[in-house]
């Protein structure tokens, strides 16, 4: 489906699919999460693990539903995020992911759980998104292992890999979003469905960003800083840098962007209307979450935000050519 196609009002389509007024239930599942953002594993009725992000002030329920929607509106794979109306969670602990903490650390629910994880108790979680992964087995030698993004280099079109057109574009893609928070366990390696090898290798894997809830910044959803942030770091060499930003860039190196991956990515996000932008901006939350300005709040402030870094793009260059001049 073509960009200017893309719904951003709904929850993603597909199988299961979750109505985003849907009071989901769920089974509490005692298994470890980390990093630092409250959540929690819950088992569905028919066996699926999903993945619950909570809590009220928290941007990233917000930053990673519209970043996963417009990374899969553009062609890059992406995880699955839907806003629902609460999780009602069996066994569910008044503090899920603080009481998660403490059991990974005494490997006992009796402290960590005043009374016990009670199944027979359900309790509302909300408000909340729940994630969905992308289907296909995590390429990984050591649990968390994850890509750098300094490790793009080793692609090879020669050999099935990308080409350096579509690698620079999700170069620019991931500066157009900050995405800061790149350290390798927020992105990882994917075999899809089907693309196994008999000797356990994979035909055509996948290299994706898994959390991208530090979007939309630096920080995470804050429009002001994101609207101080250029996209390119110098636009006549287009040069995309990630060092002024937290952790100093992270794992994501200065690179210089070819033209043609420059023209890549423009061509898809050229082809987003400024009222689909709002829309995704207005579904993804926005307006409620807790943030300093009223603009902040507004879904057309941020569309207004993503059409100028659209045409930063636009006007940078023009870029060194992957194509040699005759």
């Amino acid at each position: 489906m073509p960009p200017a196609r893309a719904n951003f009002g709904t929850n993603p389509e597909g199988e299961g699919w979750i109505d985003p007024g849907a009071e989901l239930e769920c089974r509490f599942s005692r298994e470890a999460v980390g990093g630092l953002t409250p959540k929690f594993n819950c088992d569905l009725a028919d066996g699926t693990v999903v993945k619950v992000k909570y809590g009220r002030g928290n941007a990233e329920l917000h930053a990673e539903v519209a970043a996963t929607r417009l990374l899969a509106a553009l062609g890059f794979p992406a995880d699955r995020m839907y806003v629902v109306k609460n999780v009602r969670c069996a066994g569910c602990p008044r503090f899920p992911f603080s009481s998660l903490r403490c059991m990974a650390a005494t490997g006992m629910d009796w402290p960590c759980v005043p009374g016990r994880v009670d199944f027979e108790r359900t309790r509302s979680v909300s408000p909340a998104v729940v994630e969905r992964r992308l289907a296909g087995r995590r390429i990984e030698a050591f649990p968390g292992q994850g890509w750098a993004w300094y490790e793009l280099d080793t692609i090879s079109p020669a050999e099935g890999g990308s080409t350096r057109a579509e690698v620079d574009a999700l170069r620019l893609l991931a500066a157009f979003l900050a995405h800061w928070d790149n350290k390798a366990e927020n992105q990882r390696l994917v075999c899809p469905a089907g693309d196994d090898l008999p000797d356990g290798g994979c035909a055509r894997p996948l290299a994706m960003m898994q959390d991208v809830g530090g979007t939309f910044g630096p920080a995470k959803l804050d429009l002001p800083r994101w609207r101080r942030t250029p996209v390119w770091a110098d636009p006549s060499a287009c040069l995309v840098s990630m060092k002024g930003l937290p952790w100093g860039g992270g794992t994501f190196p200065d690179r210089r962007i070819s033209e043609e991956g420059r023209l890549f990515l423009l061509g898809l996000l050229e082809q987003l209307a400024p009222l689909q932008l709002t829309t995704l901006f207005r579904a993804s939350g926005v307006g409620t979450f807790d943030a300093v300005s009223a603009e902040t709040r507004s879904a057309s402030a941020w569309a207004d935000v993503f059409l100028d870094k659209v045409r930063q793009i636009r006007e940078g260059g023009p870029c060194q050519s992957l194509i040699p001049n005759p």
